[in-house]
This record gives structure tokens, C-alpha cells and sequence, in this order.
């Protein structure tokens, strides 16, 4: 089955930007919708954004007007581009597929990342 891999993350002084990416591995998203989650240390996860196969695009709370997701399905890969990064921004970002309920940004996933670690820090 598919596997996803984030790549990306690193340190980032305040104010400085990332492109996050989420590979797929062992099968192809091309009819996968992909959502994209962070947790900080300490904190419950954030709902950042979900975009479907048919390239339609959703953003939740968490980086909402700092980050854009995309897709290029020849990569394979799906992409979260976050601007204007903060230290609050600190967080391990997860992408996930295969949801299970009605909202994505709350509802269950089958498969997940390992995570890449953001530090926004000065």
C-alpha cells in the first residue's frame, strides 16, 4: 500500500519560509486526497490544510493565509509551502491519506507520515 514521506523541515529564522513535501512511495496519489496536520510539543494536533485528487483545496486554522497546498501528480507529491514562519510554527508537520468521517480536518486517517520537524527559531 502507499506510503507517505515528508521532507522539508529543518530550522527557519522567524519570518523565513519552507516547502514541504509529501512523497509517495509504493503507490500513487494521483486519486488520494491528502491533508496536511501539525503538533507542537505539548499540543494537540492542528488541522493546516487538505487537497483532494481533483486539485480542490481546503485550509483549517493552523498557518491559515501563510501556507498553500498543491499537488504534482507526475512527482507524485504533494506539497505545503508556508510563508512568514514563526517560533509558534515550532511543530512536527504530518501528511495523511485515507481519511475516515465527513470533516477533514477532524476526521480519522489510515495512513500517515513520519513527520518532518519544523524549528522557526532566531
Amino acid at each position: 500500500q502507499v506510503q507517505l514521506v515528508e521532507s522539508g523541515g529543518g530550522l527557519v529564522q522567524p519570518g523565513g519560509s519552507l516547502r514541504l513535501s509529501c512523497a509517495a512511495s509504493g503507490g500513487s496519489l494521483e486519486y488520494v486526497d491528502i491533508a496536511w496536520f501539525r503538533q507542537g510539543p505539548g499540543k494537540e494536533r492542528e488541522a493546516i490544510s487538505y487537497i483532494t485528487a481533483r486539485f480542490l483545496t481546503y485550509y483549517g486554522e493552523a498557518l491559515k493565509g501563510r501556507a498553500i497546498t498543491s499537488r504534482d501528480n507526475a512527482k507524485n507529491t504533494v506539497y505545503l509551502q508556508i510563508h512568514s514562519l514563526k517560533p509558534e510554527d515550532t511543530a512536527v508537520y504530518y501528511c495523511a491519506a485515507e481519511s475516515y468521517g465527513s470533516s477533514w480536518w477532524e476526521a480519522k486517517y489510515s495512513r500517515w507520515g513520519q513527520g518532518t520537524q519544523v524549528t522557526v527559531s532566531s
